[in-house]
């Protein structure tokens, strides 16, 4: 196949595989520079467009370069005038191109096991770039001082909160501070690879020898590290096997003083298919949780992510009170529209935004994702006027009888009615322990078995819920 023939191809499975506006946005103006026996060089029109389609889209740029040429080209994104055809083979490592010689495939083991390390950084997630607020206040300056001391503070590092309020930006800015900061190897995987990457040292494939180089690449990868940065752990929960290889990566490490970052969108305790010994092993370093961003600090990361990010553009305060109140918590999601905005603004060429044409382009983001329905403030606030009390009642120290039934109660529906983690119900009864949500949570549920006015109160409240 000639160039502008695959250059067609492309263009044409690209289209079919996103929507109009994707396509217009990031893919009608790029073009295809060379093809070379490794590799396939397109040129981007802008750094915003290369970073968006660097972060975003690369993943099916391959795969539909693959299933066009039936090979496994390495896929450049360029600048025009930044390609320069390299005199020696290239290989990627934290996002930068090392110049090295050819090697013979015999030498290839060798090379990938001393040669090549990959960190699966992503350059872009930076401590500087981290929007701080109180609710994830505790956790940045945890991070910030593992980066600066690694393997001395906190270890572990467990980092964890609902998704997509900012665990992988910390997690990789640790990473990348270390990297810039020191010589020490910094490895980032997320738990589908590491479960993957040990799936195949239990494979037989037959040939002794091979089946002793997975064992020794796979030590070598994760052992021989200085720091070990693993996300979502919360997928190991049904993979026992892979949980006793990860304990004894874990204790290799810790007892060589290396540095270990876990994230997983749930606290320790809520990890209920772990081995004790491994929720044992987390509970040895600092816990940190990310909690949901306040309204003030949401503000705050929309006005950085359109004046410091991808996709700067001007916004009137009205249109960005409009995307805090109405795009939920996710910091993902909050990206997203303003990803659509952008693209919005650029498809029908409109110099200024309005909040009218804000609405328009944003609605599938504004689906009122504030609360669920049964959130943990509907739940204490439904509780309270039951009980003819005050949220502040329920939140606060007092304990009088009435008071601190009618505390545990809302703890218990809590805890059946939301998938809220205990330490996240603790925050919201007034910054409580979470061994407080357990003991409230356990006196409901063993008072409901003999007390029958009790089961009736519930079964009661619970029909409110859903008012």
């Amino acid at each position: 196949m000639d160039k502008d023939k695959i250059w067609k191809d492309f263009l044409e499975h690209i289209k079919e595989r996103t929507t109009g506006v994707t396509f217009n946005t990031w893919f009608k103006d790029l073009s295809l520079l060379t093809i070379t026996t490794s590799e396939i060089v397109v040129i981007v029109p802008h750094e915003a467009t290369k970073r968006q389609l660097v972060n975003n889209y690369m993943d099916i740029i391959e795969e539909v370069f693959l299933e066009i040429t039936g090979k496994d080209y390495n896929v450049l994104l360029c600048l025009d005038g930044e390609f320069k055809i390299p005199e020696e083979k290239s290989v990627v490592n934290n996002n930068r191109f090392i110049n090295t010689p050819p090697i013979s495939e015999e030498d290839n083991y060798r090379y990938e096991k001393n040669e090549v390390f990959k960190t699966n950084l992503k350059d872009k997630y930076t401590f500087d770039n981290f929007v701080v607020g109180d609710s994830n206040r505790m956790a940045f300056s945890s991070c910030l001082a593992v980066a600066e001391n690694p393997g001395r503070l906190y270890n572990p590092l467990f980092l964890y909160g609902k998704s997509g309020l900012g665990k992988t930006h910390l997690m990789q800015a640790i990473g990348n501070y270390i990297v810039t900061h020191s010589d020490l190897r910094v490895l980032y995987i997320s738990t589908d690879d590491f479960m993957n990457d040990f799936l195949k040292i239990t494979k037989d494939s037959g040939d002794k020898e091979e089946n002793l180089n997975y064992i020794d690449l796979f030590k070598s990868k994760y052992r021989d590290v200085d720091v070990l940065i693993i996300d979502d752990i919360q997928f190991l929960s049904n993979a026992k096997v892979t949980q006793q290889e990860f304990t004894n990566t874990f204790n290799d490490l810790y007892y060589d003083d290396k540095q270990i970052i876990i994230s997983s969108d749930r606290s320790v305790e809520d990890l209920r298919m772990f081995e004790d010994r491994l929720k044992t092993r987390f509970n040895w370093g600092l816990k940190a949780i990310i909690n949901v961003p306040e309204y003030d600090l949401k503000v705050k990361i929309i006005k950085n992510k359109i004046r410091n990010g991808d996709f700067i553009m001007e916004l009137n305060d009205d249109i960005i009170n409009c995307i805090a109140s109405n795009c939920g918590n996710d910091v993902r999601n909050l990206e997203g529209a303003i990803i659509r905005l952008y693209a919005y603004q650029a498809t029908y060429g409109l110099k200024q935004l309005t909040l009218e044409n804000t609405l328009q382009a944003i609605e599938e983001y504004t689906t009122n994702m504030l609360y669920t329905d049964n959130s943990i403030s509907k739940i204490i606030s439904v509780v309270a006027n039951y009980f003819k009390l005050t949220v502040d009642d329920i939140k606060g120290k007092r304990r009088s009888k009435n008071i601190a039934h009618a505390r545990m109660v809302a703890m218990y529906l809590c805890r059946i009615m939301t998938e809220e983690s205990y330490p996240r119900i603790a925050l919201e009864f007034g910054g409580r322990d979470h061994t407080t949500i357990i003991h409230g949570f356990e006196t409901i549920k063993k008072d409901i078995q003999t007390n029958r006015e009790l089961e009736k109160i519930i079964a009661e409240l619970k029909v409110k819920m859903s008012e």
